[in-house]
């Protein structure tokens, strides 16, 4: 029978913060939610599957809610798509459209939608403490789902292998099915093949390299052409790691490397440390490595970021956790906990003859009428000049193009009346480094690690400082330089801090471009 959620639930507790539920940002309605899973493009419509809790507000009970969206900005929320049970609990995973019916689940006029998902099977079942790969299948466009009878597919008798990605591969060889996974605990990425999605085979591994310093999760294995050049294409391997992330807490790293159906090779230009950062014996080697790696995100609250299947054209669009486990379980927000990122389309660049990602957030529907402001070119010099404030109910998206000259180039987002609480996003020239700081940003006391500020090189492009800075009412986003660094922020203002300024300090700045819109 089609999986449904049996148990009753709480029933829903009013909003008790409404002034932090986003307006662009997926929430559940009023309970827990941490990674995306089964990311998959079907039928005109985007499916986010996500590690939920259908009982409460904080980690527990894994299960996989379920929400579609006509347009990655705007969601509807739907039952519990695979809930946990006596058994298991149902860790993350990815699903595929099995076009071709390898698995015999669906048919080839109606292919069913594949849910490849960890199960974490609890004491007293057959293989208690392990962590293992299971089948789950939708024929109905993925709004129920059916357990596979021959669970799990794959088993390692390990306690930490989870987190399966898996994409059709076509080889000279042929078609076959990969899983990327990972073990955990032993910073290692496994790689399996199969024809059905039923019986697999071991490929090969990949790990530790760079990061190291904790658990590695939710790994994805994917092609992207370099420079646009389809005959050119690299592989980027994404593996995200919990604790030890260039900001702290939770983060992802990636590779860009090829991949020959078998093994994921990175090239030299990936790789900072060979054997993981953990290798290198001085504590300063290993802070200055950090840095080096490539990172997905500079923010403290970007994680589990992994790609849909299925998208028309070749787009990989990812979305990620946007939260951070150093305090994930008591970020102030009731009755629902935790959001996700944007939607971010991702290209591969050439930059100093690498290979490195770039990403846009993916905002659809934006036109003339949403712009509040339109400016330059201006020149700024010991002024702070006045952006429309935030607004209930709605996001604003800041696309700015500023030359900054040797002073200090400051947004404060979510001021108050007096300058003493905000977000405040800046670039140092003298350093050549973007900060985000929410030391003084609203509600910071719920967690001693909450306060902090988030630190990236920026290289300027032809002395040019260019933003995409996506505010909504309880986050930051900031695109630079095309794409090529992010960093992701929650924030909790006080009721009443929506002033929102650009400051020019200790020198002159050209700002070339200001534009800024609404969003909702």
């Amino acid at each position: 029978m089609s999986t449904r959620l049996d148990a009753a639930r709480p029933e829903t507790a009013p909003d008790a913060t409404p002034g932090f539920r986003p307006a662009i940002h997926f929430t559940a309605k009023d309970t827990w939610l941490n990674d995306p899973n089964g990311l998959v493009f079907h039928n005109g419509v985007y499916h986010l599957f996500f590690q939920n809790n259908p009982y409460g507000n904080v980690w527990g009970n894994m299960s996989w809610g379920h929400a579609t969206s006509p347009d990655l900005l705007h969601w509807t929320e739907h039952p519990v798509a695979i809930p946990c049970d006596e058994r298991e609990d149902i860790f993350s995973g990815s699903v595929v459209v099995d076009q071709s019916n390898t698995s015999g689940f669906g048919t080839l006029d109606s292919p069913a939608l594949v849910a490849v998902y960890t199960s974490a099977f609890k004491d007293g079942t057959e293989h208690s403490g392990t962590q293992a790969q299971s089948l789950a299948y939708s024929t109905d466009n993925g709004m129920t789902w059916q357990k596979y009878a021959g669970n799990p597919v794959l088993t390692r008798g390990s306690a930490h292998f989870r987190d399966p990605k898996v994409f059709r591969y076509e080889g000279a060889q042929g078609a076959c099915w990969v899983m990327v996974a990972v073990e955990a605990q032993h910073q290692r990425v496994v790689l399996y093949r199969s024809d059905d999605l039923k019986s697999w085979e071991f490929l090969s591994d990949f790990g530790p390299a760079n990061a190291d310093a904790g658990e590695w999760e939710c790994p994805d294995l994917f092609p992207l052409p370099l420079d646009g050049n389809p005959d050119h294409a690299k592989w980027v391997l994404i593996v995200n790691v919990n604790p030890g992330a260039v900001a702290g807490g939770s983060g992802g790293q990636y590779f860009v490397g090829t991949f020959d159906g078998v093994s994921f090779v990175p090239d030299d230009g990936s790789l900072v440390a060979p054997a993981g950062l953990s290798s290198l014996p001085d504590p300063g080697a290993r802070a200055e490595a950090l840095q080096h790696c490539l990172w997905l995100d500079w923010g403290r609250d970007c994680y589990a970021s992994v790609s849909f299947s299925n998208v028309p054209g070749g787009r990989r669009i990812i979305i990620g956790w946007m939260n951070n486990w150093d305090y994930a379980n008591e970020v102030p927000t009731s009755p629902w906990r935790s959001a996700m990122t944007l939607a971010r389309e991702l290209r591969l660049v050439s930059v100093n003859g690498l290979a490195r990602l770039v990403q846009a957030p993916v905002l659809t529907g934006r036109d003339s009428a949403d712009r509040l402001l339109e400016a330059g070119p201006v020149e700024l010099d010991g002024t702070s000049f006045r952006l429309p404030d935030a607004e209930t109910g709605r996001a604003q998206v800041i696309e700015a193009e500023i030359k900054p000259g040797s002073g200090r180039i400051a947004f404060r987002l979510f001021s108050n009346a007096d300058s003493s609480q905000a977000t405040v996003l800046a670039y140092d020239p003298a350093k050549s480094r973007l900060m985000l700081d929410r030391r003084k940003s609203g509600d910071t006391a719920f967690n001693a690690k909450f306060a902090s500020v988030e630190s990236a090189p920026v290289v300027l492009d032809e002395g040019v400082l260019k933003l995409v800075i996506v505010v909504d009412h309880s986050s930051v986003e900031v695109f630079a330089q095309d794409g090529k660094v992010l960093l992701t922020d929650l924030v909790f203002p006080d009721d009443g801090s929506s002033g929102n300024w650009l400051d020019v300090q200790d020198g002159p700045a050209t700002v070339q471009k200001l534009v800024i819109s609404s969003l909702a």
